[in-house]
């Protein structure tokens, strides 16, 4: 069997590595920046730290900012008329997953234009030309969309969420800058960070697992469960443990998938607008029980990374254990364990987009509608 694996040409790590961005936009010669960061992060003066350094170096850009928390068809299109209009010759994304989703699906039909409708970039699209030349800058230690060929736009028409999955949408630098995390409120840093480690867990159990993926997964989970609970109370060594656990996951859940906890996540943030994060840390325990007779003795590996000692456990023990771990990670961190928005009325709809989404197939248990409606039906 051949494993393939794709990473960013070239990404910067650690407290200032923004500071690099002028040179490399000089070495390159680009004329002008088109940065995709949304509304709140031009509010609150976060972006301001990219266009301060670009104003510095009299470097020209132009700020798109309408970016929804789950980016939709209608965000990138407006972004693609944007980007057309601005004379950039290439992009820099400031922000979560929102910016960096909705910069990759811009930057794809730029120089894809037959894909246009949006709609046709789900799955494994046949893009011929990379992305335009992006600089991704994350200000959340959660998606890791700046490392990863993935992204997610939201049909608010369809109320569904689909996944594009495109080696030519990676960005071609990544900035991973704990300073640029620094003011995340605690919901937000909690709800990033669950999400990383949902991406550690199902990329290191997922069928498509292998070792060099599971080698960045277990030391993405490890680095996340030390670093979480401090990364909440902002403690400067967390938040750059958490820059480094979201980013190394990125590069291995990219390439290996990821399981039904993210489909159904995708699922209940189309149609509740739940936050991604939170509804990846509400189905994660419940998925990891669902999975456990499929995970061999993963889930022992997996419990001592979030710190526990197996030592004299039996296989049920040390899978409990793990479940036990991440639900007590994620209460700590404050998320809640039941949703208020969820009906039984939505229950079929809910089981039948998620068994569709473009997630599913890679969980390492097969499941069917039957199965995810059971499973949703515990966040009640």
């Amino acid at each position: 069997m051949v494993n393939r694996f794709v990473l960013n040409g070239i990404s910067y790590h650690g407290k200032g590595a923004i500071q690099e961005i002028p040179g490399i936009i000089q070495s390159k010669g680009f004329q002008k920046a088109f940065i995709a960061s949304d509304l709140d992060l031009v509010k609150f003066n976060v972006t301001r730290k990219i266009t301060d350094l670009l104003d510095e170096n009299n470097l020209a850009y132009e700020v798109y900012s309408d970016i929804k928390p789950n980016p939709t068809i209608e965000n990138v299109k407006a972004g693609v008329a944007a980007y057309k209009a601005s004379g950039a010759d290439y992009m820099i994304t400031v922000g979560g997953g929102s910016s960096m989703d909705t910069g990759k699906a811009i930057g794809i039909i730029i120089n894809n234009p037959e894909f246009e409708d949006v709609r046709s970039l789900e799955g494994v699209a046949p893009t011929k030309n990379p992305t335009v030349f992006t600089i991704a800058v994350p200000t959340t230690a959660g998606t890791a969309a700046e490392a990863t060929i993935n992204y997610v736009i939201t049909d608010v028409e369809k109320k569904r969420k689909f996944v594009c999955v495109d080696i030519n949408d990676i960005p071609n630098i990544a900035v991973v800058d704990p300073d640029m995390m620094s003011t995340m409120p605690k919901g937000l840093t909690a709800a990033t960070g669950m999400d990383a480690l949902t991406h550690a867990i199902e990329g290191y159990t997922t069928k498509a697992a292998w070792a060099l993926a599971d080698c960045l997964n277990l030391e993405a989970i490890r680095l996340i469960a030390k670093s979480l609970r401090g990364a909440v109370e902002n403690d400067p060594d967390s938040r750059e443990g958490m820059a480094l656990g979201q980013y190394v996951t990125g590069m291995a859940f990219s390439n290996v998938g990821l399981g039904i906890a993210h489909s159904m996540a995708h699922t209940l943030g189309a149609v509740y607008d739940t936050p991604h994060g939170v509804a990846c840390a509400m189905m994660l325990p419940i998925v990891m029980e669902y999975n456990a007779e499929c995970s061999g003795d993963k889930y022992k590996n997996i419990a001592e990374a979030m710190g526990v000692d197996t030592a004299g456990m039996d296989q049920a023990a040390y899978r409990r254990a793990a479940v036990d771990a991440v639900r007590a990670l994620s209460h700590d961190v404050g998320i809640p364990s039941k949703l208020e928005a969820l009906k039984e009325e939505d229950l079929d709809f809910l089981a039948e987009s998620a068994y569709a989404d473009a997630c599913c197939p890679g969980n390492p248990k097969d499941t069917c509608v039957e199965d995810l409606k059971e499973l949703f039906r515990k966040l009640m």
